[in-house]
């Protein structure tokens, strides 16, 4: 019973997300990050991307990947961290990411691909709540796994809705 009382908490935390999944990590800034592996269509070495004019900051331009045209969002700039030159272990992932009925590829700047882990309910803790105003709207949650502390990404809240549609209309040029 108790168990199933930890269950509903975590499912709370969660959403409707399964308790048991597998992310994919990746480092930004020396801090690991995950997303669902079910979200990642791909992981590819960086490759020059072409341009956008007026695109945001965070938005480095877009890539053809087989046809589809896909918008690459650096997650350090979407972030306000501090920004780097990419090296030899900068990658882009590929992601395919549901917004509301309509289903998006993006690509996100990454500093380097980690591992896929599996976290299991006794392992996340809800994202902290911060004062001010502070957004963690896109975090799922923390995870602990092997002694170290994962920050779980929700892909489909990396970017608003009104993000989403402009990515709709890079996508579409």
């Amino acid at each position: 019973m108790a168990q199933s009382a930890k269950n509903n908490s975590t499912d709370e935390i969660l959403g409707t997300r399964d308790i048991s999944n597998q992310y994919l990590t990746f480092f930004l800034a020396g801090e690991e990050y995950g997303v669902s592996i079910l979200d990642v269509q791909e992981v590819r070495v960086w490759d020059n991307v072409t341009s956008i004019p007026n695109a945001p900051k965070y938005v480095k331009g877009v890539l053809d990947l087989r046809g589809t045209i896909v918008p690459i969002v650096d997650l350090r700039i979407r972030f306000n961290m501090e920004s780097v030159p990419y090296d030899e272990t900068t990658v882009i992932v590929v992601l395919k990411i549901k917004h509301g009925k309509m289903e998006h590829v993006i690509g996100i700047v990454v500093d380097a691909v980690s591992d896929v882990l599996d976290v299991n309910s006794d392992q996340l803790k809800a994202a902290p709540e911060f004062e001010g105003g502070m957004n963690t709207e896109y975090i799922n949650g923390l995870a602990t796994v092997n002694n170290k502390m994962v920050i779980l990404l929700d892909s489909s809240k990396l970017l608003t809705k009104s993000e989403m549609t402009a990515m709709k209309k890079i996508d579409d040029q």
